[in-house]
């Protein structure tokens, strides 16, 4: 988990620097602030589509596995149930973990680039 932290703490950092380079040989002092700008808003454009998505998939996996359990379909011990038992293994931890954590991805995000906005801006010394 060091690897994915460390993704998502430096990938901001990483591309408001590189910008804010870029940008002072070439005379555009925020250009840093400008491509992090775009980055963000497209990480947290993608982030709720995607928290959206594990969420209500997770959610709907579980749900086939109770519905065929009230005797739908077969019942338990039914073929749909054995393929139902094993989406509701896929599910669990995408309405449980997945989808939320990429929320808590979104404010890290926001919260990195917020605190550290006067070194992409140019302001900083």
């Amino acid at each position: 988990m060091i690897r994915p932290g460390l993704l998502a703490v430096l990938s901001p950092i990483t591309v408001g620097v590189t910008f804010r380079i870029i940008g002072s040989y070439r005379g555009r002092q925020l250009l840093g602030a400008e491509a992090l700008a775009g980055f963000l808003m497209f990480a947290t454009s993608t982030g709720i589509l995607m928290a959206l998505f594990f969420n209500n998939g997770g959610g709907a996996w579980d749900n086939a596995k109770k519905y065929i359990e009230t005797g739908k379909y077969g019942g338990k011990g039914s073929e749909a149930h054995k393929a139902s038992v094993t989406g509701d293994t896929v599910g669990d931890p995408c309405k449980d973990t997945a989808g939320p954590s990429i929320h808590i991805l979104i404010k890290l995000l926001s919260t990195i680039t917020l605190v550290l906005v006067p070194l992409f801006s140019g302001t900083g010394k």
